[in-house]
């Protein structure tokens, strides 16, 4: 089943973007499709298996090399759900919208879900981990209301216990960054301490 996105797509020209990347890194997938017939999905695929999103200047340089015209490519990329326009967190929040769903007050969980995240629908969190998106249908309609986080679905929702997952996956993120960073203190400390031994050795 297809999954579509619900929020207003943006128009091409919104999509210029500062960020920079290296756009070299897409020749050998060029190269390598460039004479095949229906190429697009998959150039726009690898495209997105390289940067973990597809970046308006990757499609203007796809465009340039081949000649395809941006308006189709942009067509193709607003069709289908697995494209991103925009970097993504870690994790991604998909909410259904479906009929199941609505009536079972989703509106509420993405409402809930957007506070406590401080984003709008389809935006990521300023620290990388979560982006949030309404969905169509996620196709577990005995479940409504439902939501996916990357392959886990968590039915039977209120905008509370959506939260609460979404807090403890926060948590388990911050113990781990907690461990990487107590990690690399001790290693510091370590290295501190065999240079100023070192030192002491060469006195």
């Amino acid at each position: 089943m297809r999954i579509e996105r619900i929020e207003k797509q943006p128009e091409v020209k919104e999509l210029i973007t500062e960020q920079k990347i290296d756009l070299k890194l897409l020749d050998p997938l060029i190269k390598r499709l460039s004479h095949k017939k229906g190429n697009l999905i998959p150039l726009l695929q690898g495209t997105q298996d390289i940067f973990g999103y597809i970046p308006p200047d990757a499609l203007k340089y796809i465009s340039d090399e081949l000649g395809l015209k941006m308006t189709d490519m942009y067509g193709v990329v607003t069709f289908y759900a697995q494209f991103k326009l925009k970097p993504v967190g870690k994790y991604i929040i998909r909410v259904c919208h479906g009929t199941a769903c609505h009536v079972q007050n989703a509106d509420k969980i993405s409402d809930d879900l957007k506070t406590f995240l401080e984003v709008k629908d389809g935006d990521t969190t300023v620290d990388g981990i979560f982006t949030l998106e309404s969905v169509a249908c996620l196709g577990c309609c005995s479940l409504a209301p439902v939501m996916m986080i990357g392959d886990d679905t968590f039915g039977k929702l209120t905008g509370k216990k959506a939260v609460d997952v979404v807090k403890e996956i926060r948590r388990k993120e911050n113990l781990s960054a907690d461990e990487n960073l107590t990690k690399n203190t001790i290693s510091t400390i370590n290295l501190t301490k065999v240079l100023k031994a070192g030192k002491k050795a060469g006195n």
